[in-house]
C-alpha cells in the first residue's frame, strides 16, 4: 500500500494551473507594441521553463516517495537458511582410545612368583617389561624379560639339609622399530641381546633387518579385535657358551646366520579374553644345518582397565645345544600383568 502523502503530491504536481498572466497595457506605436510583445513572450517563455523545472522536481520527489514507500511495503528478505551441519558417527570407546594412545608410549609390566617352603624349597620369579610407541611413520617397540628360580630337593628331618639348586637363569632385550611405508607394509631393523646360564648360554647378541606385512588389524563392535602380522628377515647372531652347571667348564663359540620367519597373532575372543601367539622360525646357513624355534601362547583375561591375568606356555627349541644339554625346554607359568 502506497503512503497518502506520496499520492497527495504526485496529484497536485499534474492539477496545479498556470499563474494567470496580467492583462498587457495598450501601446501607444505599433513597433513599442511589438517590442513589448516580444518580451511579453520572453517572459512566458521563462516563466514556463520555471514551471516545467518546477513541475519535474515533484515529479522526481514524488517517485522518489513512491519508492521509498514500495521499499516500506516490501517484505523483508530473508536470509539464507544456514545448512545443518553433516552429522558426524560417534566414536566408540575403543576408537577414543585408540586415539588417545597415539604417538605414546603404551607400557606393560608383568609379574610372576612361585614359592613354596616345607619338605622341598622353591622359589621362581618371573617378569616383563613390554613398550610400544606407534607415529604416523615409525613403530618403537623394547621387550626385556627376565627368570630366577631356585629349588632345595626334599629330605628327611636330621639329615644335613641339602644344598639349594639353581633351576632357571636367563635374561633377555629386544629394541626393535619399524619405518612404515604403507599402513600395512614396514620395514624394520632389530637388535636383541640374551643370556641363559642353565643353557650354558653365556651371552648371545643378534643383529635382524627384514620386511613386516600387516595382514589383519580390525576391531569388532563387541570390544574384541584381531591383529596378524608376519616378519620375513635375515638374521645374524653369535653365541658364546660357558657351562655353569653342574660344574664350571668352557665351551666352543658358535654362530648362526640365515633366513628368519616371525608371526604374530592375536584373537580377541571377548571384550576382556584375548589369544595370543608369537612364532619364531630361525633355520641356520652356517656352521652346520642348526634350527631353532620359539613359540609363545598366552590368554590373557583382564579383570580392571589395568590389571589382567595371563597364563602363559613357553615353547624353546635348538637342534643343537650346548654339549650335555637338552634341545626343548617348555614352561607354563600364570602371571599378572599391569598397563599403563
Amino acid at each position: 500500500m502506497l503512503p497518502a502523502h506520496a499520492l497527495l503530491s504526485a496529484f497536485l504536481t499534474f492539477q496545479t494551473p498556470a499563474p494567470a498572466q496580467p492583462a498587457t497595457p495598450a501601446q501607444p506605436s505599433t513597433s513599442e507594441q511589438s517590442a513589448d510583445r516580444a518580451a511579453a513572450s520572453a517572459e512566458r517563455a521563462a516563466a514556463a521553463a520555471e514551471r516545467a523545472a518546477e513541475a519535474n522536481a515533484r515529479m522526481a520527489e514524488a517517485i522518489e516517495s513512491l519508492a521509498r514507500g514500495i521499499a516500506r511495503t516490501a517484505p523483508a528478505e530473508q536470509p539464507p537458511a544456514e545448512q545443518p551441519p553433516a552429522e558426524q558417527k560417534p566414536e566408540t570407546a575403543a576408537e577414543k582410545k585408540e586415539a588417545a594412545k597415539k604417538d605414546v608410549w603404551d607400557v606393560t609390566v608383568g609379574l610372576g612368583l612361585i614359592f613354596i617352603t616345607g619338605n622341598a624349597s622353591t622359589v621362581t620369579f618371573n617378569g616383563l617389561v613390554a613398550a610400544e610407541r606407534k607415529t604416523e611413520n615409525w613403530i618403537y617397540s623394547v621387550t626385556a624379560s627376565g627368570v630366577y628360580g631356585e629349588s632345595r630337593p626334599p629330605g628327611l628331618e636330621g639329615e644335613v639339609v641339602t644344598v639349594s639348586q639353581v633351576t632357571a637363569l636367563n635374561a633377555a632385550l629386544q629394541l626393535r622399530g619399524d619405518r612404515r611405508f604403507t599402513q600395512k607394509i614396514s620395514g624394520y631393523l632389530l637388535g636383541a641381546v640374551d643370556a641363559d646360564h642353565v643353557k650354558s648360554v653365556e651371552f648371545r647378541g643378534a643383529g635382524e633387518a627384514g620386511l613386516g606385512i600387516i595382514w589383519l588389524d580390525t576391531k569388532r563392535s563387541d570390544g574384541g579385535d584381531a591383529f596378524l602380522r608376519t616378519d620375513l628377515a635375515f638374521r645374524y647372531a653369535r653365541e658364546t657358551r660357558f657351562q655353569y652347571y653342574p660344574s664350571r667348564t668352557d665351551l666352543p663359540d658358535v654362530a648362526l646366520s640365515g633366513p628368519r620367519f616371525g608371526a604374530a597373532f592375536r584373537y580377541g575372543i571377548a571384550k576382556d579374553v584375548a589369544f595370543l601367539e608369537e612364532l619364531s622360525v630361525l633355520p641356520s646357513l652356517i656352521e652346520g644345518s642348526r634350527l631353532v624355534i620359539n613359540s609363545q601362547t598366552q590368554l590373557s583375561v583382564r579383570l580392571t582397565q589395568t590389571l589382567s591375568i595371563a597364563t602363559t606356555f613357553l615353547f624353546l627349541y635348538d637342534s643343537e645345544p650346548a654339549q650335555g644339554k637338552l634341545p626343548t625346554d617348555t614352561s607354563l607359568s600364570v602371571s599378572a600383568a599391569i598397563s599403563f
